[in-house]
C-alpha cells in the first residue's frame, strides 16, 4: 500500500480500530476462491474459509488466466468476506418450495454463481446488471457455472416494479464508495470523498426503492456492501426499517469468524461487519431483511397459448435437442437460437420477456442449419450428457484451445467435440480430415502470451 489512508474518516463506524485498520493495510491480501460443487476438480488450497462451505483460501495467488479449470468454471474467483452471504441464504431462506431470486446489482457474477451454488434446480436465480458491458462479463461467468437454472438480464432497477411480488428473495450488492477493498485496490483511495459517500447512500436508495416492489409480501432481502461508511451501511438500515417497512433479521454466526454485529442507531437492526484486521478478508457489510408488505404473484402472464402447429415443431426440435442433456428440460425459441430452461420456469417466459431485456435464459443450446451447430453454453453445462463426444487436452492443448487456435489434428477425431481439460468442458470444435475449427467464442479466449 503506497497511498496515504484518509484519516478519521470512519470513526463513527461500529468498533472502530484506527491503528489496526492501517496495520492491516500494510499487510498482504489473501487469495480466496470458491469451488463450483457442481464441477469438482482437483485444485490445492491452504485452509477453508470457515463460513462458506466452498470457500478455499490458496497460499498465493497464481495467474488465473493461464488456468484451464478457470475457463471451465471449476471455481470462482472471490473475495472471503463477501461469501459471508452463504449464511444469510442458509439461515434466513425457506428452502422448502421453490425459490425465485433476483441478484440486483450481479456483475461480474461473484455472489451470482454463490447464490447459484446454493440452489436447487427447481429454483430460479435472475442475475440483473444495468451496464450493458458488464452484463456481458456477467453472461460468461454464468455461462461457466453451467447451471440451467440461472438467467441474465440487463435493466434498470426501476424496470422490476413491472414484475409486482415476483421474487422470494431479492440480493442487493450495492454500488458504494469501496472503501472496504482498498487493499486490493489502493486507486480507489483517490476516489473516496465524504461527498461520494452521500451520493453512493442516495444512489443505494434510489436503487432499492425501484426494485423492492418486486419482492413479495414475507419475501427476504439480503443487503450487502464493501464500504466501511455508517452512512452507505447502518444508516441505510435504518432507512430499509423506517422508511421501507422492512424487518431486520439476525444470524447466528460463530464467533471465532470474527464477524462484528451492529445495531442500527435508530431502528435496533443488525447488521454485519467484515474487518480485515479481525478476519481473513476484506471489508464487508451485511444486513438480512423480511418484507411486511406488498403482493404475492406465483407467476407472471403467460402470453398467448400456442397452435399444434407449434407444439409439434417444438416436441421435434426437443427430440433433436434431447441428447444432448441429462435432464428433461423445456425447448425455447428466441431469435433463432435454441434454449433448454427448467420445465417449472417455462411458465415465467412469456412474462419475463415482456418486461426485461433478457440476455441468457437458462442454457443456449444451438441453432438448426443444415445441421445442429452447438453453442458454447451447452459445452459449459453441468448437464451436458455423457454420450457428447469429448476431446481431452493436457494442460498446454487446453491453453492453445483457449488462445482460439486448433489442437489434436492428427489424432483421428470427427465432427463436433468439446475440447475437455481434466473432464471438463472448456468449449467446442469441430474436427475435419487434418483439420480442427475451433469454436470458442471470441470474447473467452486468452489474450495474454502463455508461453
Amino acid at each position: 500500500m503506497t497511498r496515504p489512508l484518509p484519516q478519521n474518516v470512519f470513526t463513527t463506524a461500529p468498533d472502530w480500530e484506527e491503528a489496526a485498520f492501517t496495520e492491516a493495510h500494510q499487510s498482504p491480501v489473501p487469495t480466496s476462491i470458491r469451488l463450483n460443487p457442481f464441477k469438482p476438480a482437483d485444485i490445492p488450497f491452504e485452509s477453508k474459509v470457515p463460513w462458506s462451505t466452498y470457500g478455499r483460501y490458496l497460499q498465493e495467488r497464481p495467474r488465473f488466466t493461464l488456468d484451464p479449470l478457470f475457463h471451465a468454471g471449476a471455481y470462482y474467483v472471490q473475495e472471503a468476506s463477501s461469501m459471508l452471504i452463504e449464511q444469510a441464504f442458509r439461515q434466513i431462506a425457506d428452502t422448502s418450495k421453490p425459490i425465485k431470486a433476483l441478484d440486483l446489482c450481479a456483475a461480474p457474477g461473484g455472489k451470482s454463481t454463490l447464490l447459484a451454488s446454493l440452489l436447487k434446480e427447481e429454483d430460479l436465480l435472475i442475475s440483473n446488471e444495468v451496464i450493458q458491458t458488464r452484463a456481458g462479463i456477467l453472461v460468461e461467468n454464468m455461462t461457466r457455472w453451467g447451471q440451467l437454472n440461472t438467467w441474465v438480464t440487463n435493466n434498470d432497477p426501476k424496470d422490476f416494479r413491472r414484475l409486482d411480488g415476483f421474487f422470494d428473495l431479492m440480493l442487493v450488492d450495492a454500488p458504494c464508495s469501496g472503501s472496504g477493498l482498498w487493499r486490493k485496490d489502493p486507486k480507489a483511495i483517490d476516489e473516496w470523498s465524504p461527498a461520494n459517500v452521500n451520493l453512493c447512500k442516495e444512489r443505494q436508495q434510489r436503487i432499492l426503492a425501484d426494485a423492492l416492489p418486486a419482492l413479495k409480501k414475507e419475501g427476504i432481502l439480503i443487503y450487502a456492501t464493501c464500504s466501511f461508511s455508517p452512512e452507505e451501511n447502518e444508516q441505510m438500515v435504518d432507512w430499509l426499517v423506517k422508511e421501507q417497512g422492512l424487518t431486520g433479521l439476525s444470524l447466528e454466526l460463530d464467533a471465532s469468524w470474527g464477524v462484528t454485529e451492529t445495531i442500527a442507531d435508530q431502528s435496533q437492526a443488525k447488521g454485519y461487519r467484515c474487518y480485515p484486521w479481525k478476519m481473513k478478508g476484506e471489508g464487508f457489510f451485511m444486513a438480512v431483511f423480511r418484507k411486511n408488505e406488498g403482493n404475492v404473484a406465483e407467476q407472471l402472464w403467460t402470453g398467448s397459448s400456442k397452435t399444434k402447429a407449434d407444439e409439434k415443431q417444438m416436441r421435434q426440435l426437443t427430440q433433436l435437442f434431447q441428447p444432448f442433456l441429462n435432464v428433461p428440460f423445456a425447448l425455447l425459441q428466441h431469435q433463432e437460437m435454441n434454449y433448454a430452461l427448467h420445465p417449472e420456469h417455462r411458465q415465467h417466459w412469456a412474462g419475463l420477456k415482456s418486461n426485461l431485456y433478457i440476455k441468457k435464459a437458462g442454457t443456449a443450446l444451438g441453432q438448426l442449419l443444415k445441421d445442429i451447430v452447438p453453442e458454447h453454453d451447452l459445452a459449459m453445462s453441468i448437464h451436458l450428457a455423457k454420450e457428447v463426444p469429448r476431446v481431452q487436452l493436457d494442460h498446454q492443448e487446453a491453453l492453445h484451445f483457449l488462445k482460439k487456435e486448433a489442437v489434436q489434428t492428427d489424432k483421428g477425431f470427427k465432427g463436433w467435440q468439446v475440447a475437455s481439460y481434466q473432464h471438463l468442458g472448456l468449449g467446442w470444435g469441430k474436427w475435419m480430415p487434418n483439420r480442427m475449427n475451433n469454436y470458442l467464442p471470441k470474447s473467452h479466449r486468452i489474450r495474454m502470451d502463455i508461453d
